[in-house]
């Protein structure tokens, strides 16, 4: 029978029930939420374990939790070990002080009822849970026994704390007596708590400077640190954990001491338990080493930021699809490090990714270190308040006031809240309604073609007229959009047009990129198409200053007759920052336009109720034929992208269009919401291979009718 305490033990900022006790409550119905963890990577060299010490030990390991919990479960991590890493006994208690191996009281843990465990190779392992109430920022030892040396050891290097290691099983020695110390952690993952329902964890994934290069053991001076004690000072965010997922050396894309943010990202992010934000703070290394050892050419230097920037959008959408929320820190500056010795082309490829990271859109929310840290009279440099010395990593003083520059508004205090959201990084906001992952209602993203001026107008129409139409129509639904400029068009009345585009704007929605005059890529050609893309820019940054405006729309939907065409088409437009808007549902409705204002020359009254009929109805048949293809091809209801047009017969149809999909079960949702699917990877991630997902394939979709014939003419 297993042996329990009578008592409880009060242990200072631990309680203790049960030394020894399987937890019995049930670990399925708790709300479980990482409160501490680590990135695991290969050790080798000088931060494996010798092999003296390696084998038929105890690893007595220290760690300060965040947020706090009743109850307490350990997973354990052989992510890189080659053979089986087999675990003779385990035990989790309260660090008496840290710096030592000295505990207090603690229970033993078991696995699946058992008090060993075998880990196979690259696979990870959670322990029993067990009754073990956890103050919030106390210090915890975690004691395992390793009956043989691992092989090659898992762990994290940069522990900033003093493990310590003994012969033979000891694992619930109070003092460990002549215990060998360690400044590194091995196969420790995670230290979780069961939390209540609105508790969530952050995780800060970045490199050296987030994993607190130059901290000393015990100190807990990380940037994370600082941030997850100001979390635990207020009432709204005591309940948040937070886990430093940072590696020394790390890279957006390349591996080094460890794996690349994008090999590890669902390991580090996504795969831990009650993650609702991610704060990144990557890229200096990829900066750095590219022209360490030799100069780089421009294309080169242009490339990095290509990929880097394709990196986060990568993750975002990863994280999006998990509903985790994505927080991008600014890349500080390196000016005179002598490890880097970096240069003017370094400090521009800086500014470059910076600019995307404040200015594109793809992150939920930008934490701005660069404007924190940097020297005000040289802004490529830290600021010397700030700097330890290396002219890379922050001083403790500087690790303080990262940690200060993060608002705790960020992180709310409920799991799923019913308060309207805004479009993130518009100037005047389009309310937008929760994005709830529990609502099951298929979706539907609009977006508008052909800012300012498609089709004919109605006598007495503007183009102005239109613009407000569609946009207040879009507010009374309190449904978002995303519109896609040709700034070639309405030339014609450039006063007009001008007005439609701040029309569109002043209504807070956002706007793309369609190419300056609407050029058709197989007819054009790649080196022209390119050309027209580029020279929309200027106006279109112009026109959508504070917004992210690096999404693509095809005109004519066309990619290219060739795979060499398209690929060389999305090679230029992922060079250029570009994310491309899919089409997922369309019924052309821009081929009512000529028809209405034909017929209201006329004054046809029936003629235009038929109009309207025959809009709505095959508006209806598009629908169901795209939920058709996306459950045969996809197997459920993906985000649908609706294209529309910036026409007069949209403008007076849309109350009643977006009134019908309501009635059809329909909700709103962003484009980048919708584009966060892992149908739309091939949109958001232009390196993919192409076309960009349509849902052109099976099962044949109906004929649609199209304006009735002969109406007006």
């Amino acid at each position: 029978m297993m042996r329990r305490w009578p008592v409880a033990l009060v242990l200072g900022a631990l309680i203790v029930t049960g030394a020894g006790a399987r937890d019995t409550a049930s670990t399925r119905d708790a709300h479980w939420i990482a409160t501490w963890g680590s990135s695991q990577m290969i050790a080798e060299g000088d931060n494996a374990l010798p092999a003296d010490r390696a084998g038929a030990i105890t690893l007595r390991q220290v760690v300060r939790v965040s947020a706090g919990g009743e109850r307490v479960r350990i997973r354990l991590s052989n992510a890189f070990g080659t053979r089986p890493l087999a675990i003779g006994g385990a035990h989790v208690a309260r660090s008496v002080a840290p710096g030592t191996p000295r505990i207090e009281g603690g229970a033993r843990l078991t696995f699946s009822g058992r008090s060993d465990a075998v880990i196979p190779a690259g696979a990870e392992m959670y322990s029993d849970a067990v009754a073990l109430p956890v103050a919030a920022g106390a210090d915890i030892a975690i004691s395992l026994y390793l009956p043989d040396a691992a092989s090659p050891q898992t762990g994290h290097p940069g522990s900033r704390a003093t493990s310590f290691t003994l012969a033979g099983n000891a694992v619930a020695d109070a003092t460990l007596a002549g215990a060998t110390p360690t400044t590194h952690w091995y196969a420790i993952a995670d230290v979780e708590v069961a939390a209540a329902p609105a508790a969530g964890t952050i995780v800060a994934i970045g490199d050296s400077i987030t994993d607190g290069y130059g901290v000393k053991p015990e100190r807990n001076t990380r940037w994370p640190d600082v941030l997850a004690q100001r979390l635990r000072g207020t009432t709204a965010t005591r309940a948040i954990g937070v886990v430093n997922a940072g590696i020394g050396g790390n890279r957006v894309l390349l591996d080094g001491l460890g794996p690349n943010l994008l090999a590890r990202f669902d390991r580090d992010v996504i795969a831990r338990s009650g993650v609702r934000w991610a704060i990144v703070l990557e890229g200096i290394n990829d900066l750095g080493v590219l022209t360490r050892e030799a100069p780089a050419t421009p294309a080169q230097h242009a490339a990095i930021v290509a990929q880097i920037t394709a990196g986060f959008s990568q993750v975002v959408a990863r994280a999006h699809a998990h509903g985790i929320k994505m927080i991008g820190g600014t890349v500080m500056p390196f000016g005179g490090n002598t490890y880097y010795h970096p240069t003017a082309e370094n400090e521009a490829d800086r500014q470059a990714v910076n600019t995307f990271i404040r200015t594109s859109g793809v992150f939920d929310a930008v934490i701005d270190f660069d404007k924190v840290m940097r020297d005000p009279a040289h802004p490529d440099r830290l600021s010397p308040a700030y700097d330890s010395g290396d002219h890379l990593h922050p001083s403790e003083a500087g690790y303080r006031t990262m940690g200060e520059a993060v608002p705790l508004s960020l992180f709310g205090n409920s799991r799923a809240s019913n308060r309207p959201r805004s479009v993130i990084g518009v100037a005047a906001p389009v309310p937008v309604g929760p994005s709830n992952r529990a609502d099951k209602r298929p979706a539907i993203a609009l977006t508008f073609d052909d800012i300012p001026a498609h089709g004919p107008l109605v006598p007495g129409q503007t183009r102005v007229d239109v613009i407000r139409a569609i946009t207040g129509a879009l507010a009374a639904a309190k449904a978002p959009a995303f519109g896609f400029l040709n700034a070639g068009f309405g030339l014609d009345a450039p006063d007009d047009a001008a007005k439609a585009i701040a029309a569109w704007r002043a209504a807070g929605l956002p706007l793309g990129n369609h190419t300056y005059s609407h050029a058709n890529l197989d007819t054009v050609g790649v080196a022209a198409f390119a050309a027209d893309v580029v020279r929309n820019e200027a106006p279109l940054a112009a026109a959508a200053k504070g917004t992210d405006w690096h999404w693509f729309r095809y005109p004519f939907l066309s990619e290219g007759s060739s795979p060499a065409v398209r690929d060389a088409a999305r090679a230029d437009l992922r060079a250029r920052g570009y994310r491309a808007a899919a089409v997922t549902m369309s019924f052309s409705d821009f081929s009512w336009n000529p028809v209405y204002a034909a017929c209201s020359v006329k004054r046809d009254a029936g003629a235009i109720a038929k109009l309207e009929a025959s809009f709505l109805g095959d508006a209806r048949t598009a629908a169901l034929a795209a939920r058709a293809r996306a459950k045969a091809q996809v197997g459920r209801d993906i985000p649908y992208v609706l294209l529309m047009h910036v026409g007069a017969f949209d403008a007076r149809m849309l109350p009643k269009l977006l009134a019908l999909y309501r009635e059809m079960g329909f909700r709103f949702v962003t484009l980048p919401e919708a584009e966060a699917d892992p149908y739309y990877a091939r949109a958001i991630d232009l390196s993919l291979p192409g076309p960009t997902p349509s849902l052109a394939g099976p099962p044949t979709l109906p004929a649609l009718a199209g304006p009735p014939a002969g109406l007006c003419s």
